[in-house]
């Protein structure tokens, strides 16, 4: 069967407008033009459009599907297991946000006792499974299933106070390596301030600490760009000025 922009649109739920864009940007082409200048979208663009929006329903940029789907190495029927393992998880983070909420109102409402840990449990869960989706794979690979474990049951266990406590000692390490990247020397005094309270941020998840672990979690910030575009959304060259002055601190840079 074969599709206007109009029809497609209607099928799809979204505007002609957006078909017309998705043509421009390169991620969804019609399979032909009719004589009469009309974009005629067949059955393969109408399972790639069902691709599209299943992957803005995840929340990827269009920059990132066009790489995704216009890849040599797509695979559609692996790509419909991910969105499948990825819907799954979102039903179990809003599960456990549903069920906090409940908890919430029981409790308001004189109905049950929670407590203030009780009260940010959901949210501690949705923060453990939002990092082992985007980088369970690798960071199992790297320090095995034992240690990622552990990290997330102490997540789980932290107190209200231990949270803040890991919120503050975040942000006056970022703060202090956007003052050390001013001067640009790894090996600062401000620099190695920084490098210290990493370490004890790490030391809140991790339990134990190891210079090499320490040493080789800061490289893959660099290798792995999902980590780097964490640091460098907040001054670009970060990820790799924190890699330097975390090989500094435990001696892996002589």
């Amino acid at each position: 069967m074969e599709y206007t922009v109009q029809k497609l649109g209607a099928l799809a739920g979204i505007s002609a407008r957006t078909l017309r864009y998705y043509d421009e940007f390169g991620i969804l082409k019609p399979a032909r033009i009719n004589s009469s200048g009309y974009r005629i979208y067949g059955q393969a663009e109408v399972d790639r459009l069902q691709q599209i929006l299943f992957y803005r329903e995840l929340g990827l940029s269009l920059e990132g599907i066009k790489e995704l789907i216009t890849s040599p190495s797509f695979d559609g029927a692996q790509a419909l297991r991910q969105h499948h393992d990825q819907l799954l998880q979102r039903r179990r983070q809003l599960d456990v946000l549903i069920a906090n909420v409940e908890q919430t109102l029981a409790h308001t409402e004189g109905r049950i006792t929670m407590s203030n840990e009780e009260k940010f449990t959901g949210f501690k869960q949705k923060l453990i499974e939002d990092n082992e989706q985007k980088y369970g794979q690798e960071i199992r690979e790297k320090y095995g299933g034992e240690a990622i474990e552990k990290s997330n049951r102490q997540l789980m266990n932290m107190t209200e106070e231990q949270y803040n406590a890991l919120q503050q000692l975040e942000a006056e390490m970022f703060a202090s390596l956007e003052q050390a990247m001013e001067d640009g020397d790894s090996a600062s005094e401000l620099a190695q301030k920084a490098a210290d309270l990493h370490r004890q941020w790490l030391s809140f998840h991790w339990g134990t600490y190891s210079k090499e672990a320490h040493a080789g979690l800061a490289q893959m910030y660099v290798d792995d760009e999902r980590f780097t575009a964490y640091y460098d959304k907040r001054r670009p060259g970060m990820a790799e000025f924190l890699r330097d002055a975390v090989h500094v601190y435990t001696g892996a840079k002589q």
